[in-house]
């Protein structure tokens, strides 16, 4: 089945006070827009088009960072859903297939909802996504005879019958491209706010006789953000289901309630995660790795059967090997660690590679930045770095080498042979005595004089 999404994300979101767009805010590290197309993006669709308005720029530069194809259109005057989605009409001019209208602040629609939404257009020209609310509060009620949808009413304009209607609207709604397009143009904003609303497509669509449903979901995936506690309550949400995810799928959280989970975060199974763990965008973790309590991961790769932290923080560009030690306040950014190979105590190692087997040991940094620019540290294979050894980048190790403790690396250690980069150490008799007590007499005068 060819299908379009229409994503609108065009207001500015007053409640969350704020100048950034509202589809902009996020959770679990995904803006809320990204949230939504990734609901979508399950469906393979074959566009999609993103209706901006307010801070159109960034909204739009979100949208085609996550999918370069998506087509942004501008809805310059906020004149309510149906004008919204009317602005995506010239993008889908030549498209003959359906069309899913989904909300960019609107994030946990799931995938298998969709389909069931697909599913049921088979079938009815119109397809809506209704929920039973526990509080039905201000939603649009979905009015019904049997299986059939006779019409949205806004609760603004529902009479109290109206309002004891417990089915209430999501905004998400399926339909055949041109029996869209054709429906809104017979909408009109006579209504309390003056707007053109979405919603009265279906009673104009019963009115020519078109058939309209309803697929139902639970009210959870419809949660939308309108202001900051709304956005708490999202990121919450968010968290509690991924961490039943990771559980379900074989991980083992020794606190799940400590641990954050980012919208792409990937772990497999066998997986430990200790607690007060954090893991940001862009993080796949292998089978049988442990992640230990206080650590940060973003943007890198942790093979099986690796081992980090506690207290380490991993940095876009990482990618540890199989069997790979990081331990306890180690920081690693854009390296490669190989397989065996351990970085265990108090080190920083960033721009390098580091070979199969190679020990790193306490105190360790690979002084990358002039001040200018980056550069990187090559470390060999079986490589034994001794503590509190600085490399000045670029600098390169071979195989099989190694440093002595304390040493200043500024040039290539060939392959076998060990460097020694340090003063030559002087003992002084007696000396420290007599400091010592030169300063305990002046610290005695300066009592008395005081």
């Amino acid at each position: 089945m060819t299908v379009a999404l229409i994503i609108l994300a065009a207001g500015k979101g007053t409640r969350m006070m704020s100048d950034i767009p509202k589809v902009l805010h996020e959770v679990a590290g995904g803006s809320l827009l990204v949230h939504a197309m990734m609901s979508g993006s399950n469906l393979e669709p074959e566009r999609t088009v993103v209706v901006a308005g307010y801070g159109a720029d960034a909204v739009g530069a979100v949208a085609q960072a996550f999918d370069e194809d998506a087509i942004v259109v501008i809805q310059q005057e906020q004149l309510g859903t149906g004008h919204a989605v009317l602005q995506a009409r010239a993008a889908l001019v030549d498209f003959d297939g359906d069309v899913i209208i989904l909300y960019g602040d609107t994030p946990f629609i799931q995938p298998e909802t969709l389909d069931a939404m697909l599913a049921a257009r088979k079938a009815s020209d119109v397809v809506v996504l209704g929920f039973k609310a526990a509080d039905p509060g201000r939603y649009g009620r979905l009015v019904m005879t049997g299986d059939t949808l006779e019409r949205i009413v806004e609760f603004k304009d529902s009479s109290n019958e109206e309002r004891a209607i417990s089915l209430c609207n999501s905004g998400v709604i399926a339909a055949r491209s041109d029996v869209l397009f054709d429906l809104l143009d017979a909408v009109s904003n006579d209504n309390a706010a003056g707007e053109y609303y979405l919603t009265d497509i279906i009673g104009i669509a019963r009115a020519k006789d078109l058939s309209a449903t309803v697929v139902r979901c639970d009210e959870a995936e419809t949660m939308g953000v309108n202001s900051r506690t709304e956005l708490a309550d999202a990121e919450a949400a968010f968290q509690g289901r991924a961490r039943k995810d990771a559980m379900a799928n074989g991980v083992s959280l020794r606190a799940p309630d400590t641990v954050y989970f980012s919208f792409d975060t990937y772990i497999g199974p066998d997986s430990m995660v200790e607690p007060n763990v954090v893991f940001a965008a862009g993080v796949t973790v292998e089978n049988n790795a442990t992640i230990r309590a206080f650590s940060h991961l973003e943007g890198c790769h942790v093979s099986r059967g690796s081992v980090v932290g506690p207290y380490a923080r991993l940095r876009p560009g990482t990618e540890l090997a199989e069997n790979v030690k990081v331990g306890n306040f180690v920081e690693i950014k854009n390296a490669v660690i190989e397989a065996g190979a351990k970085v265990n105590h108090l080190s920083y190692i960033g721009d390098a590679h580091v070979g199969e087997r190679s020990n790193i040991g306490a105190g360790t940094i690979t002084c990358n930045y002039d001040g200018v620019s980056k550069h990187r540290t090559t470390i060999g294979a079986d490589v034994f770095v001794g503590s509190n050894t600085m490399l000045v980048a670029p600098v390169t190790l071979g195989n099989e080498s190694m440093t002595a403790t304390g040493t200043i690396v500024t040039k290539n250690v060939p392959v076998g042979d060990m460097a020694v980069g340090r003063a030559r150490q002087e003992n002084k008799t007696g000396f420290a005595r007599r400091m010592q007590q030169k300063f305990k007499s002046s610290a005695e005068n300066a009592a008395k004089d005081s």
